[in-house]
C-alpha cells in the first residue's frame, strides 16, 4: 500500500513529453516540431550527439524559431541531457575527467542559450576507482564547473547501479550535495527505470520513496522525472527501459507517478523504446504519442489523505 506523503495542493496541468531528435536543417525548431506532433507540453534533446562532442554552432540550431514555435505550442518549459561522454567519476584516466569538466562547462553555456534551466546529467562511473573517490571526484568537477556564472541546473539522474555507477542510492547523491560547494546549482532527475533497478519499491511504495528522498535530499529538488518502465525485476541493477505497462513496474504504478500532487509541475519525460510499425514490422517507430494519449486518458489516481 502507498503510505501518504507531503503535498503539493496546487492543481498544474500534467507537464508530459519525451525525448526528442536534433537533426536535419531544422535542428532544435524540428526538435519542438516533433515533440508537438507527439501532443507533448515538454520534451527533452541533446544539443547534439551524446556520443561525441561534435556540435553545431548555436547561429545553426534555429533557436529563436523553435522558441516562438513552442510559445505558439503552449510549450513553457523543456529539458536538455548531457552527453553520455561526460564522467566526472574517472579517477584512472585525468584526460577523461579533464574532458569532462570541459565539455560540460560547454554544454551548460549551450543549454542556457537555448532556454533552458535544467541540464540532466549521469553523476558518473568510477571504473574501479571505488565509491568514494568516485563521489570525490564528481564534487572536484562539479565545483571546478560551477565557478563559471551559467544559468542552468545540473540535474543529477538517478542511476540503476549498472557496473560502477554512481548515483543509484539516494545517499550516494546526498553526499555529492554535500561534497559541492554552490549545491544551489544542483538539482536531481528521478528515473522510474533506474530507482526500480536500483532496488527502490516504485510498485507498492513509491510515496516511500519520496518521503525517504525527502528527508535526504527534498523533493524540491526534483526537476524532471523520467518515465520508463523496467524490464528487469527490483533491484536487478541492469537498466533496460520498457514501455508503459509491458514491464515489471506496470502502467497503474508508472501513472501513480506521473500525476503525484508532490510531483505536481516537474515534466515527466518518457524514454521508453520505439516499437514496430503496423504498416512494417521490420521499422521501428516513436510511441510517445501514444503513451502521452496513455496518460492524459487514464487521468490521476486516488491519493491518499
Amino acid at each position: 500500500m502507498h503510505k501518504s506523503v507531503r503535498r503539493n495542493e496546487v492543481k498544474m496541468e500534467l507537464k508530459i513529453g519525451s525525448h526528442v531528435g536534433m537533426s536535419g536543417k531544422e535542428m532544435f525548431a524540428g526538435s519542438v516540431k516533433e515533440a508537438l506532433s507527439y501532443g507533448a507540453n515538454t520534451f527533452m534533446v541533446y544539443t547534439g550527439a551524446p556520443q561525441n562532442t561534435r556540435r553545431k554552432e548555436l547561429k545553426d540550431l534555429h533557436i529563436e524559431e523553435a522558441k516562438k514555435l513552442m510559445q505558439e505550442g503552449g510549450i513553457s518549459e523543456f529539458i536538455v541531457h548531457a552527453p553520455y561522454i561526460i564522467n566526472l567519476a574517472n579517477t584512472v584516466k585525468p584526460e577523461i575527467f579533464e574532458l569532462a569538466v570541459t565539455f560540460l562547462d560547454t554544454e551548460l553555456t549551450r543549454s542556457a542559450a537555448m532556454g533552458t534551466n535544467v541540464m540532466v546529467l549521469h553523476p558518473g562511473s568510477h571504473v574501479g576507482a571505488g565509491i568514494d573517490a568516485g563521489i570525490a571526484r564528481i564534487c572536484e568537477g562539479l565545483n571546478t564547473v560551477f565557478e563559471q556564472d551559467q544559468h542552468c541546473y545540473v540535474a543529477l539522474e538517478t542511476m540503476a547501479g549498472k557496473g560502477s555507477e554512481l548515483g543509484c542510492t539516494f545517499e550516494e547523491l546526498a553526499r555529492i550535495y554535500d561534497g559541492v560547494k554552490k549545491n544551489d546549482r544542483l538539482r536531481v532527475c528521478m528515473d522510474t527505470c533506474h530507482i526500480n533497478d536500483a532496488g527502490y519499491d516504485v510498485v507498492h511504495d513509491f510515496d516511500g520513496i519520496l518521503e525517504h528522498f525527502d528527508k535526504l535530499i527534498g523533493i524540491d529538488q526534483i526537476a524532471a522525472v523520467h518515465v520508463n518502465d523496467s524490464k528487469n525485476p527490483l533491484g536487478a541493477h541492469k537498466d533496460r527501459h520498457a514501455n508503459l505497462g509491458q514491464g515489471e513496474i506496470g502502467f497503474e504504478a508508472l501513472r501513480y507517478v506521473v500525476y503525484h500532487p508532490a510531483l505536481a509541475g516537474v515534466p515527466k519525460i518518457l524514454e521508453t523504446p520505439w516499437i514496430p510499425s503496423e504498416a512494417d514490422p521490420s521499422v521501428t517507430v516513436p510511441p510517445y504519442k501514444e503513451e502521452i494519449a496513455m496518460l492524459r486518458a487514464a487521468g490521476a489516481p486516488v491519493y491518499p489523505g
